[in-house]
């Protein structure tokens, strides 16, 4: 028969929690380290004239500084690839409820999306509303959905536009738009309000995944010639649920999505997103019908930049004169 000694199981068992609390520490002191760091850079933003506070988390007036800089980072990414002669197309901030829907972007991103609404009442309604706002009442109740989603991918329009049969060889598009999500942040660096500027193949699954994995190498040493640190790390979308974890993890383990990190807050904290290199198999092939010229559904992919991320870690690398940059990065940037 074996004794336990009770003195034993209790000191071990204070040393676990004592080990807990210690790692528990560790994560808070870690987690404040990086909101101070965050905070710090967008106050600098907001001082020095990059940004301007809108009032609403995530959401900023971008002034000519940054427009400046901005407008210099999308240039360089579509001359970097221009060799992919792609069909330029430009769609507005909002879809229709109905493509949408056919995205499937409500089951595994229900948190970030966001829908339109319009008043249609009559006169006696517009009183009551009139009314509730009088008393400091929410008002938004009296309005009701639109048939229009705010667009969170600004791919999304296209792959309605090529439902049916690919021409041999596939599509490729330049797309660049605005994109909205509800993820409300300090954090100058996770914007609601954004823009992405991506660069679509719709074809083979041996096409798409060339695509993906061709343009990855043009993609980093366009970013390091900015002067940024890149690494390049499979990473997962931010599904939503219990479910969404299984997704995340497939995503990862399968490899279809890569980011191009850099250290904006410092080697010690996460590295920052700032682009993407996406596969999404036949997930909007079969979602929206779209054949290849054999006759199999069709595979996607997508390189994507982000404008406002990497014109951001831009001033932070750099500081918020960009006169004052690196010869070298003014003239990766053609400025």
């Amino acid at each position: 028969m074996t004794i336990t000694d009770p003195t034993h199981t209790a000191t071990t068992a204070h040393a676990a929690s004592e080990a807990t609390h210690a790692s528990e520490a560790a994560h808070a002191s870690e987690a404040a380290d990086i909101d101070v760091a965050r905070a710090a850079l967008r106050a600098r933003l907001l001082d020095d004239g990059v940004l301007i506070d809108l009032g609403s988390p995530g959401l900023y007036g971008r002034t000519g500084v940054f427009t400046r800089v901005y407008d210099a980072v999308d240039a360089a990414a579509v001359r970097s690839q221009a060799d992919l002669d792609a069909d330029v197309l430009r769609f507005p901030p909002v879809e229709p409820l109905a493509a949408f829907e056919q995205t499937d972007y409500i089951a595994s991103f229900p948190d970030l999306a966001a829908s339109i609404s319009g008043f249609t009442g009559d006169d006696r309604t517009h009183r009551a509303l009139l009314a509730a706002r009088e008393r400091g009442e929410r008002w938004e109740s009296f309005l009701q959905p639109a048939d229009l989603m705010l667009t969170p991918a600004v791919c999304h329009p296209v792959y309605g536009l090529v439902t049916g049969t690919l021409p041999d060889g596939g599509r490729m598009f330049d797309i660049v738009g605005d994109s909205f999500r509800r993820e409300p942040s300090l954090d100058p660096m996770r914007l609601q309000a954004f823009h992405m500027h991506e660069f679509v193949h719709i074809g083979t699954p041996a096409t798409a995944q060339q695509h993906r994995d061709g343009r990855i190498p043009v993609m980093r040493e366009l970013l390091e010639s900015f002067g940024l640190e890149i690494d390049v790390v499979p990473a997962n979308d931010p599904f939503f649920g219990r479910v969404g974890q299984m997704l995340a993890r497939n995503q990862v383990e399968q490899s279809l999505k890569f980011e191009f990190v850099t250290p904006v807050y410092g080697h010690d904290h996460p590295w920052t997103a700032i682009s993407s290199a996406n596969l999404h198999e036949d997930h909007f092939g079969t979602s929206f019908a779209i054949r290849t010229a054999d006759g199999e559904v069709a595979h996607s992919a997508c390189i994507a930049f982000g404008l406002e991320r990497i014109t951001i870690a831009l001033f932070a690398a750099h500081g918020t004169d960009p006169d004052a940059w690196p010869t070298e990065v003014l003239a990766a940037l053609g400025l």
